[in-house]
């Protein structure tokens, strides 16, 4: 069994400062951070839209949330279920995402930036 300081002398020393404002400067960071942000805004977008939509109906079309679709199941209580349905969906598609796009290109920028060397190769 190995002791603390045995696999302290054997790791390489934490990258400095420097290396990691040269890794947020580098082209393969700027590509990971457009990716997240390709995906991330148009998303958000999209559900503070559904969102939007839904309280605009709640406050101004009475009528049409009000109306029965199954019993006492109205269609307010439908879209209102559905907001917690999206979260779950979009939770989802962007662990898929992440899984797919950004984790591989992640651990690559990661084993870069603490390789052998300790800092950028």
């Amino acid at each position: 069994m190995t002791t603390v300081e045995e696999r302290t002398a054997a790791s390489p020393p934490p990258p400095d400062a420097q290396a990691y404002i040269d890794m947020q400067a580098s082209p393969e960071f700027q590509e990971l951070r457009s990716r997240l942000r390709k995906f991330v805004f148009p998303m958000t977008g999209l559900f503070l839209a559904w969102y939007l939509l839904y309280v605009l109906l709640a406050d101004y079309a009475h009528e049409f949330m009000a109306h029965k679709l199954l019993g006492n199941v109205n269609v307010g209580l439908v879209l209102g279920l559905l907001q917690f349905v999206s979260t779950f969906v979009i939770t989802g598609i962007y662990v898929h995402f992440a899984n797919r796009e950004l984790d591989p290109r992640s651990a690559a920028l990661r084993e870069q930036l603490e390789g052998a060397e300790g800092g950028l190769k």
